[in-house]
């Protein structure tokens, strides 16, 4: 397993942390290989520019600003989202990385002419992972409809391999947990964690 955890709260004292902690454990304890990308502590920039947009279907030139990023999706096997759920959706800075590195002539390819499909681009990816908090309850996150979660587990998903195991685990009602939920929430990821490696 080559793993790359997409790491996004800009608090290292937070919750989301303490969640990114225990993945990482039991990533080192199945000796998978793994990166970190921490969004925040490595300053990435979310905004896609006027230059960015101007490129952005130019397949020659418009993974160059964020080359690394490339490299690491194309490098892992395994993909791995740890974050807080804010307006039931992704934070601004992971929804900009999305928009800054799933890109055409990458991440997928654009219909030719007479199509109306795109096609993936990232076979390769065949875990996909995601670890969030929610400051709402279970049922008022369904009710909205969890665009968050859609966006990685379908939106994501659709651009990877077609035979993909995935794995879900959300805090519901952070804004009112107790130490007994958090810790409740930890064991499960764990558990979570142990079933997603061992089902590579």
């Amino acid at each position: 397993m080559r793993a790359l955890v997409v790491y996004c709260h800009p608090d290292p004292k937070s919750f989301t942390a303490a969640v990114l902690e225990v993945v990482k454990q039991k990533l080192g304890e199945a000796s998978a290989e793994f990166r970190i990308e921490d969004l925040y502590s490595n300053g990435f920039d979310p905004v896609l520019n006027i230059q960015h947009f101007t490129d952005y279907l130019d397949t020659s030139i418009n993974a160059k600003p964020v080359q690394r990023h490339i490299d690491n999706i194309k490098w892992c096997d395994t993909l791995i989202f740890v974050y807080p759920t804010w307006w039931y959706g992704l934070p601004a800075m992971l929804k900009g990385w999305l928009d800054r590195t799933m890109l055409p002539g990458s991440a997928f390819h654009l219909p030719a002419s007479g199509e109306n499909r795109i096609k993936p681009g990232h076979g390769h990816i065949k875990n996909l992972a995601v670890f969030t908090t929610c400051g709402a309850t279970w049922f008022w996150t369904q009710f909205i409809g969890a665009p968050g979660k859609r966006t990685i587990l379908r939106g994501v998903r659709f651009i990877c391999a077609r035979r993909i195991t995935t794995a879900f685990a959300a805090h519901y009602s952070m804004d009112s947990s107790t130490p007994e939920s958090r810790a409740k929430h930890l064991a499960r990821v764990k558990q979570m964690m142990n079933k997603f490696i061992a089902s590579n």
